[in-house]
Parts: C-alpha cells; structure tokens; sequence
C-alpha cells in the first residue's frame, strides 16, 4: 500500500474538499484503530510531503488522460471532472441546467470581487444605473452576500463574494483574479454619503435665514404720565420687561408667556431602504 493511494481515497471518499491539515488529522488518528507498519508510516508524514504527494497524483492523473482531475479549491482539495466530459455528464443532472449571467450581472459581480466590501451606493456610482434587480439575482444565486454594514451615515449594507463564487471560478483566493493588483489600484468612483446632522440641502441655510421670522425686540419701557394734580407724586417703579400700560390708571405689570422654543426636526436617516435588503 502506498501513501498515495491513501491520500486518494480520503479525497475521493470525502464529501467535501479537504485540506492538508485535515488529511494529516486523518492520517495520525488511525493509529487509533490500528497499529500495523502502513498506518504508523503514514502517520509520519508532514505537510510538505502530503503536498508532495498530491502533486504526484496530479502528474498521474494528466499522464494516464483521466477524465478527472485533482484540483485545489478555496476549502481544500477535490476531485473534478474534466470539462471536456460535460456535455454528457450534464445529462445525469436534467433539472439542474446551467443558467448565463447576464452582462450587466457580470459586470456587478467584478466590481463587487475586486473591491469588496462595498455598498450599493458604490457599486450604482461606478455603474451609473441602479442595480436592484441585478443584486438580487447575485444574492439568490448565492455568489455574493451581506458581509455587514458600512460605518458611515444611514450604515448601509455591504456586500461580498462568498465560498459558492470561489468554486464557480476554480479560485483558491482572490489573489488570483485576473489583473487583481493593476485593477485593485485604479480609483473608482465612490457615493457620497450625506452629512451626519444635516437638515437643509446644501444653499438652503442662507435662504432659510433670510426668510425666518426675525425674533421679537424687547419693546421699549415706557414712561408713565404722572397723575395730575398730585404733587410730589412718588416716583413709579421701574416697570419689568414686556410690560404694557393701561390708560387713566396705575400701570400694571402684564408678564407675557414665556415664548416656546421651535422643536426639533427630526432628522431622516438617509439608510438604503431597499425592500429588497430588509
């Protein structure tokens, strides 16, 4: 028995892409069953050399023409079919048929993958549309995310790639995108997100305070007539602010209200309502 062939049954016989580490952990708990020569060498092992091995299985596998391949995916190493054998292995699968991205869908999916997390104010700025329908159909297909949301006004959501994306494009990180480091580096245009606390749109404030009501003055005091034929009358006391006389009488101190402040606006968080997204 060679350590090959027992690294390529654990992939084969996993049901889901396995990594070096995993293949390790499996190698070293079988001396729990078992204590005969194979196990205890093939407990032996280390990364390096599972890696080793693995390459050499690959090296077989192209030089014997097999119609499947040992490929590494972002979750660890599997087995594919050649894409040359798909239009047969297809018919095994009748209801699950391919369905094409759009353009449009494509061009929001390489925007999103190359520059994720982003919102979808970013995404629709260096689109110049609106991409609702679009992220929607990203989002059921499950090739993109919310991954949270943005720390800035109205926190809108942010969107990412996910592991199902990865898989679709054979990708182990997106390190290996096309032209990731060029296209990484190119500025795109952003959303400007409004200003926390603001309540009038920008040029508003100098109208707003040409046209608001200007606050009352403090009428002036006035000076009562002194009563006729009283001489030596005593000297009035100093009336209070906002104080209104009564003719052919003693002026009497009328204390207005005091005058409410105006209450505060609410202010509207500009978040993205979109239904969609709730």
């Amino acid at each position: 028995m060679l350590l090959k062939e027992i690294i390529e049954a654990l992939v084969f016989a996993s049901n889901k892409p396995l990594t070096v580490k995993e293949i390790l952990a499996a190698l070293r708990g079988a001396l729990q069953d078992a204590d005969d020569e194979p196990v205890r060498e093939a407990a032996k092992l280390r990364s390096g050399e599972v890696k080793g091995l693995i390459q050499e299985l690959r090296q077989d596998y192209d030089a014997q023409g097999r119609s499947f391949q040992l490929v590494e995916q972002s979750e660890g190493w599997t087995f594919v079919t050649r894409k040359e054998y798909a239009v047969w292995i297809r018919q095994l699968y009748p209801e699950s048929k391919p369905t094409r991205l759009s353009g449009p869908a494509l061009e929001t999916l390489a925007i999103i993958a190359y520059r994720q997390p982003l919102t979808r104010a970013d995404i629709e700025a260096v689109r110049g549309v609106a991409v609702d329908g679009v992220m929607q159909s990203l989002l059921d297909r499950g090739l993109v995310r919310i991954s949270g949301r943005a720390e800035v006004p109205g926190r809108p959501l942010l969107y990412e790639t996910t592991q199902v994306f990865m898989q679709h494009f054979g990708l182990k990180s997106l390190d290996e995108l096309p032209n990731v480091e060029e296209l990484r580096r190119v500025k795109l245009p952003t959303a400007t997100p409004p200003a926390t606390g603001e309540l009038f749109p920008a040029g508003a404030g100098s109208e707003a305070a040409q046209t608001a009501p200007e606050a009352p003055s403090e009428p002036a005091e006035p000076t009562p007539a002194a009563p006729a034929k009283e001489p030596d009358p005593e000297p009035e006391p100093k009336p209070e602010p906002l104080t209104l006389p009564e003719p052919s009488a003693a002026p009497r101190t009328i204390v207005l209200p005091e005058f409410p402040g105006a209450p505060e606006l609410p202010f509207q968080d500009h978040a993205d309502t979109d239904p969609q997204e709730n």
